[in-house]
């Protein structure tokens, strides 16, 4: 029936509730035993092992096996009983033939949990996913082969709790992982496995000491996805030093009508919260101007401390005043133009407007047509969306993200942003040129570019220009050498890479999803992995 039967006596095979059985017993013979490796064939009992095998015609197959208990005869072994083990059939422990324990051991290495119990429920041997994951988990590893380039990263799992991962930048898999991020502790590791070549690290002065002391030999590679990554927080940090410029890269409103009557100065405050505001705005300054400190002046005003600091910081009462925040974009804007021409044409029912805007694709619900031309009852134009400025790390992603990717609005947003903000446009131009450089992997402009750095007056690139110069010459090979490490997580964010996606080569493929770290771990990590 099958070959691994061979080796034993088949007595029996029958069907029973759609399961085909098979008794069989072991043949007469020399059994060496598993300790001292003495042959034995004295009988010291029997018993019947069931055991699991491939499916045969879609049916399930149970194979009861009797097997016989030996006595070792060996006067210095330890051993007294031992069972026989049938090659190509049992194992210790095993419930299962090695046939059928290697099906379900690639179930679950190809398609883990759950798609590798739905793979074994076809081919009749039901497994749940928690014990595909389970055999998965018990395969042993291979042996790890020192990689010629060895990639090195650092990552944080949580607050202030780091790993430290090793990957052959070759082949994109892991080798060794081991919690926290001491270089001592790479030194070491690089020591007892000689033979790197190249070093792929990120810009840490620590980890480039240790890689000098445990391979000496290696070259050492700064990472360009690092290097990008450092340049996209300091473009970050420069918007945000220069926030006030952020909003003009809002389109400008349309300009109001001008009004029927004539309004005079005072009445700018002409409603309670303006009036009230007027108010605290005189009296805080008609106290702190004396140069009351701003404590005893919320004492006597009784005040809150800030509240006072507020109004005593401020030039003029309007500058005190709540803005009105901006009204975010909806799925209704593209139809508020085609409600306001039928409100002109007559039609003032909600929910024949809400009917007509739904057969052109409007999913909303009718209350939110409702409220859109109530300010159209009191005879007020359509409350229109007014776009927010960017923050600063969406201006960071628009100056760094290539310029073929910018999205339209993005390109258009940007455009305004740098003609408002001389140092966001200086702070462009040196990302593109830096770009350029990764793209081409020429690094012989790089001393120049970072003359420029030094001197652009931003203190977030003179400090980005010192770093690089500390780690020049493995900068210079990070441009030139074609392998480098690639970013696995998923949890943060990204910053978008210029043109030929800086964290691996043009056209290379994807990397594999990782497995286990080839090799035990010094010290395990906290890390609880999902399936």
């Amino acid at each position: 029936m099958s070959p691994h039967l061979d080796a034993v006596r088949v007595e029996r095979v029958w069907v029973a509730g759609g399961v085909v059985r098979i008794a069989a017993c072991t043949r007469e013979l020399t059994v060496a035993c598993p300790d001292c490796g003495r042959g034995s064939a004295r009988v010291h009992s029997r018993y019947c092992r069931t055991l699991a095998d491939v499916a045969v015609g879609g049916r399930p197959v149970l194979i009861g096996l009797s097997v016989r208990r030996l006595f070792c005869d060996s006067a210095g072994c330890g051993r007294r009983t031992f069972a026989e083990q049938v090659a190509g059939l049992t194992a210790r422990y095993q419930r299962r033939s090695p046939l059928l324990q290697h099906l379900v051991e690639m179930a679950g290495v190809l398609l883990a949990g759950r798609g590798g119990a739905r793979l074994l429920h076809i081919l009749e041997a039901p497994l749940s996913r928690t014990s595909v994951l389970f055999h998965l988990m018990r395969l042993p590893l291979p042996s790890p082969a020192v990689p010629r380039v060895l990639g090195v990263d650092d990552f944080a799992l949580y607050a202030d709790v780091y790993g430290t991962l090793l990957v052959d930048a070759t082949t994109r898999l892991p080798i060794e992982l081991w919690a926290g991020r001491d270089a001592e502790q790479l030194a070491a590791w690089l020591r007892t496995h000689p033979g790197v070549e190249v070093v792929c690290r990120d810009g840490s002065l620590v980890y480039r000491q240790h890689i000098t002391d445990g391979a000496p030999d290696a070259l050492q590679v700064s990472d360009r996805f690092h290097l990008w990554q450092g340049l996209s927080k300091r473009i970050g940090d420069i918007a945000a030093a220069h926030r006030g410029c952020l909003p003009s890269a809002a389109p400008q409103p349309e300009p109001a009508p001008p009004p029927t009557t004539s309004t005079g100065p005072s009445d700018q405050a002409d409603t309670p919260a303006r009036r009230h505001t007027k108010r605290l705005f005189e009296a805080v300054h008609a106290v702190t101007d004396t140069g009351c400190p701003l404590s005893a002046a919320a004492r006597e005003l009784g005040l809150n401390r800030r509240t006072v600091g507020k109004y005593a910081r401020a030039t003029t009462w309007q500058d005190c005043v709540r803005r009105t925040r901006s009204r975010r974009t909806t799925s209704l804007d593209p139809y508020l133009e085609y409600l306001r021409q039928r409100w002109e044409e007559g039609e003032h029912t909600a929910t024949v407007l809400h009917q007509e805007i739904a057969a052109k694709g409007y999913r909303g619900h009718y209350q939110r047509v409702k409220m859109a031309i109530a300010p159209l009852r009191r005879g007020l134009p359509i409350d229109t969306p007014r776009e927010r400025p960017p923050s600063p790390r969406e201006v960071a992603r628009w100056i760094t993200i290539t310029p073929s990717r910018r999205s339209l609005h993005a390109a258009e947003a940007l455009r305004r942003l740098l003609e408002h903000c001389p140092e966001l446009n200086r702070s462009h131009d040196l990302v593109r040129q830096f770009a350029a450089m990764l793209d081409t992997r020429d690094a012989t402009s790089l001393p120049d570019w970072l003359d420029q750095l030094a001197s652009s007056r931003l203190p977030a690139l003179a400090g980005f220009a010192k770093a690089i110069r500390e780690d020049q010459p493995a900068v210079e090979q990070g441009h030139h050498h074609p392998v480098q490490l690639r970013r696995q997580r998923r949890s943060h964010h990204r910053p978008q890479t210029p043109e030929a996606d800086h964290g691996r080569t043009r056209g290379s493929p994807p990397p594999p999803p990782p497995r286990h770290p080839h090799g035990p771990a010094p010290t395990p990590l906290p890390v609880t992995e999902r399936h």
